[in-house]
């Protein structure tokens, strides 16, 4: 009979998030994750097998945090441009207001060295896919109701909106004041 374990996985797979967002995927070294976590080496690789394998849970867990934060401000009451208009200061809000400035999980994944591994580079992808898929929905929304131009094709609009957002949680990094990134929204939301 094995012996049970000692620690919650879904807990350490939360702890996990913070540890990878703060050091990034190659900056964080087993011992971070054995001291991080709590646990031993020998129960955090029974449990997750590798250090690859819980970077993977936890940057899934990032991703489906920050889509349902976004599906859930655009799927609000109110005018569609005010809720991307709030979708997208809610980003500058964040990123500016971490005191780390660790930026977006998936975004910096997607620039480390990281980002080239296949696996990783489909969660990455599947998490811009969501945002992406969430912005056009509601574009298409605001088209119906005449609140964004009818000739505006929703999947570029929705491009951009992403594109937009991930580059904002990079100059989020080293923003020292958010009139920059209030800049951003005012223009990407003018284009509209």
């Amino acid at each position: 009979m094995g012996r049970p374990k000692q620690f919650d996985p879904d807990a350490a797979v939360e702890k996990a998030v913070e540890i990878f967002w703060c050091k990034g995927y190659g900056g964080t070294t087993p011992q971070d994750l054995v001291d991080g976590l709590g646990v031993g080496k020998g129960s955090l690789y029974n449990t997750f097998t590798s250090k690859q394998a819980l970077f993977e849970k936890a940057l899934r867990r990032y991703g489906d945090r920050r889509v349902a934060g976004l599906v859930e401000v655009l799927e609000g009451s109110g005018p569609v441009r005010e809720r991307l208009r709030a979708a997208l200061e809610r980003l500058v809000d964040t990123g500016l207001s971490d005191p780390y400035r660790r930026g977006c999980l998936a975004v910096n994944t997607a620039a480390e060295p990281a980002g080239a591994d296949p696996a990783l580079g489909e969660i990455v992808r599947s998490v811009f896919d969501r945002m992406e898929a969430a912005f056009q929905a509601a574009i298409e929304e605001g088209r119906r109701h005449g609140e964004i131009d009818a000739d505006r094709d929703p999947r570029e609009a929705a491009s951009l909106l992403l594109s937009t957002a991930i580059g904002m949680s990079v100059v989020a990094k080293t923003a020292d004041r958010p009139d920059r990134l209030r800049r951003v929204v005012d223009a990407v939301l003018a284009t509209l």
